[in-house]
């Protein structure tokens, strides 16, 4: 069996779009798509030289981030739906001395995966892990 680790998870889904020989190569692979990963793969797929490409991905994250400090919601059809969600104040502990800390109400960002999203992955790593347990 497959350990998935819940940091990597993010990291595995998204290279089964990119590198999906890589898709779980070990029990403990983890690995990391970074922004420049996915603007050298929308480059070639769309002939957009990378320095458009990265100006619309840079652009695309720049508007979620601000929709989202704005207290508005993003839905993605087939994609997700990306929130804001308040965490109430409370007390909690310095782990060091033991001394209460008061904290704020904060507003941290969210994201629900969609069905459609969650199935794809779902189905594309059982598959692979299923094919990897045949093999071995």
């Amino acid at each position: 069996m497959f350990a998935l680790h819940t940091y990597g998870v993010h990291s595995i889904i998204l290279s089964t779009q990119i590198c999906p020989e890589y898709c779980i190569a070990d029990q403990e692979a983890v690995l990391n798509v970074t922004k420049a990963d996915i603007v050298d793969k929308i480059a070639s797929e769309t002939g957009l030289t990378k320095l458009e490409t990265k100006a619309v991905v840079d652009g695309f994250l720049l508007s979620i981030i601000d929709a989202l400090a704005s207290g508005n919601r993003i839905e993605l059809r087939g994609f997700g739906v990306f929130s804001v969600k308040s965490r109430k104040p409370r007390m909690a502990r310095n782990p060091r001395t033991g001394d209460p800390v008061p904290l704020e109400e904060r507003f941290i960002p969210a994201f629900k995966v969609s069905s459609e999203f969650q199935e794809k992955v779902h189905g594309k790593i059982r598959a692979a892990s299923s094919a990897k347990t045949d093999e071995g």
